[in-house]
């Protein structure tokens, strides 16, 4: 075949709404009985094998933590290695097909889940990951179609980039070719389009995969997998494995083959994975291409000439959906006091009539946390704050015996550098710090020097004037910065997402510039009439 191929134009995913006795309600919620009436048996994916091994372990749904959904296969330091080796003896094959086939397959694949598999994937989120079915609709079924869809057209972009000039005589060209070795892809808990992302996106650019995913989403990637076969991709491209985050890169740091690192997951670890892969760098065959997206302590910071029911409607839906476990939640604000007791009786009516229970109940807008230790870290910032004489304006509560649910919990700091304004919780805590009206510029420098992270914030003003100021004096505070909105909610193909400082590489998932990082560029230039004797003009 030859040809120029224009791929289907991307557009957004519309996001159904699952009110009561819709279709797509009675759909998932059928979807739901009966993956909670069975319990599934889920092996690693190496190559063409699925693997299974005596060692499993169950799974279960953190809003009914003694209900099992069925076990997984755990692997060792061996299956890391058979990834390893099934990704290189994929990769001549998959490289060398040609990119409209790549494409195909993920474009079938966002079409199988917009259609037949747009409930299971869902249901596995809500049972898995105990998001709500609007927080699962979002995430696992329209970011992972738009991430699918969108990253087709950008590597036609990519692709039709090439130099501009030619001399005469002289043809010169881009060749963009996947990286010489494998990728490994580390994926989170919380979202299941950045599961799926995270090993799709160099696997579409021509480069194979091992892919280790949060154990406590396991459920929910196994879905991920069904999917991409369904889809027609070949054994080998994704390897998707459950070896211990030691044994993993115990083997894959140290190999010479190692090419790149997709990683989404905390500061912490990505800061010692990094440090692993400078320590071994000689060992390697090329310089790894490091991709993370990692932490947050996200901010909205309040100018005196904000709109109160703005403002709380900001603070309950982006602090408080999916329980705060959101990279991007609202963390921190800073309210001005002559706006604060407008706003402190909004939101606290808010979160009265916030429903909390388990995911199958579509009428609950809070369930669990993900798991015990989660619960245990979130909590103990709760206690401390409670020992701390902190006031707590709304929330407090938690309980463990049935699920991991925590009450949405508003603390009043003290001071701007109190513990919870400053450190990362991931759970459904948020910190309010109410300051004088005309310190609104120093809050500004206080906002951008509390933390070390840098991923999303926003301003909420009617004055121009001050959203121009805080635009600026927050430029470097984060990679996501929303005027008169909450600081969650990006889009793919509208708002590329990622941060920088201690919140990643900043390499904007949902964009171009992040399928850029899992190639190599070659220059060819073709000269049609070479010359024939060496001296030039000048020597005449």
């Amino acid at each position: 075949m030859n040809g120029f191929f224009n791929v289907p134009t991307p557009k957004n995913e519309p996001v159904k709404d699952y009110a009561p006795n819709s279709p797509e309600a009675i759909a998932l919620k059928a979807k739901l009985a009966e993956m909670r009436a069975e319990q599934r048996d889920v092996p690693m994916y190496i190559g063409s094998q699925e693997v299974r091994t005596n060692n499993t372990k169950t799974m279960h749904p953190p809003h009914d933590h003694q209900h099992v959904l069925g076990t997984f296969h755990k692997g060792e330091k061996s299956h890391v290695v058979d990834a390893i080796n099934a990704a290189n003896e994929a990769k001549e094959a998959w490289s060398n097909l040609s990119w409209e086939n790549r494409a195909s397959i993920f474009l079938k694949a966002a079409d199988l889940i917009a259609g037949p598999y747009r409930a299971e994937i869902n249901a596995a989120t809500m049972l898995c990951q105990s998001k709500n079915a609007y927080q699962a609709e979002i995430d696992a079924a329209c970011e992972l179609i738009d991430f699918l869809r969108f990253n087709v057209k950008y590597l036609t972009e990519l692709y039709a980039e090439q130099p501009p000039e030619n001399s005469p005589g002289v043809w010169n060209r881009l060749e963009y070719r996947p990286l010489e070795g494998f990728v490994f892809a580390i994926t989170p808990f919380n979202f299941t389009a950045i599961a799926a992302n995270l090993p799709g996106t160099p696997a579409l650019m021509g480069n194979t995969v091992v892919w280790k995913p949060a154990e406590s989403q396991i459920y929910s990637a196994h879905v991920i997998m069904k999917v991409f076969k369904a889809a027609g991709l070949p054994d080998g491209v994704i390897n998707l494995v459950y070896s211990s985050g030691p044994d993993a890169g115990d083997v894959v740091f140290k190999h010479p083959d190692f090419a790149g690192l997709h990683f989404t997951g905390s500061t912490g670890v990505f800061r010692h994975l990094w440090k692993e892969i400078g320590t071994n760098i000689a060992s390697y065959k090329t310089y790894p291409r490091i991709v993370g997206e990692t932490g947050g302590k996200d901010f909205v910071m309040v100018h005196p000439s904000s709109d109160a029911a703005e403002v709380a409607t900001a603070l309950a839906r982006g602090a408080f959906e999916f329980q705060g476990q959101k990279c991007s939640a609202a963390s921190r604000a800073y309210i001005p006091a002559s706006l604060w007791a407008d706003v402190k009786e909004k939101l606290v009516a808010m979160m009265s009539t916030m429903k909390m229970g388990p995911t199958e109940d579509f009428s609950n807008f809070i369930t669990a946390v993900i798991d015990e230790k989660a619960f245990d870290k979130i909590a103990s910032y709760i206690t401390k704050a409670k020992e701390d004489g902190i006031e707590i304006l709304a929330g407090g509560n938690f309980d463990k015996s049935t699920g991991y649910f925590i009450e949405p919990t508003v603390l009043m700091a003290p001071t701007p550098d109190y513990t919870t304004m400053c450190e990362e919780i991931f759970g459904p805590v948020l910190t309010i710090y109410v300051y004088e009206d005309n310190k609104f510029d120093e809050m500004l420098d206080i906002v951008d020097a509390t933390s070390e992270y840098a991923l999303t914030g926003s301003i909420f003003s009617r004055d121009r004037y001050a959203v121009e100021r805080a635009t600026y004096k927050l430029r470097n505070s984060a990679g996501n910065f929303y005027i008169n909105d909450k600081p969650t909610g990006a889009v793919v193909g509208q708002q590329p997402f990622g941060g920088a400082r201690g919140s990643g590489t900043n390499d904007k998932a949902g964009a171009k510039a992040n399928l850029m990082r899992w190639v190599s560029m070659r220059t060819i230039k073709e000269t049609f009439v070479p010359p024939t004797d060496y001296p030039y003009p000048f020597h005449s």
